[in-house]
């Protein structure tokens, strides 16, 4: 696995934690790759229940940006090799994700409804 060629390490929810999840809102995969003894996430899966069975994996800027890059770089290659219909999401000036219903899949990845742009764009303070 690509964690632990980089000296990093899996937390995944088990079935029955997933379960205890689902209560509240259908989830079925939620796992993290963290560096050392859950010192620092390096990266986030899950779906949630207006994505189920669509895996949104985040990636934090990290304290050593240049290794979060690199894993980050090494990770995307392997999943778009194991899975070529793979697709990237926007991330907004905020760095949120936008909300599912707000999204258009394009050949070169999702893309937020013209309609609902507005919702995204940075507020001046």
């Amino acid at each position: 696995m690509e964690a632990q060629a980089h000296g990093y390490h899996v937390d995944a929810a088990s079935t029955d934690e997933l379960k205890q999840l689902s209560t509240v809102s259908p989830i079925s995969l939620n796992a993290s790759v963290w560096r050392g003894n859950d010192e620092e996430i390096m990266a986030s899966a899950m779906d949630f229940k207006d994505h189920l069975g669509r895996v949104w994996i985040s990636f934090p800027v990290g304290e050593d940006q240049q290794r979060s890059a690199q894993f980050r770089a090494d990770l995307v290659q392997k999943i778009r090799e194991d899975w070529p219909d793979t697709a990237s999401l926007p991330i907004m000036p905020s760095g949120a994700i936008p909300l599912t219903d707000d999204l258009i899949r394009t050949p070169t990845g999702y893309v937020v409804k013209s309609s609902e742009a507005g919702k995204y764009t940075a507020q001046p303070h």
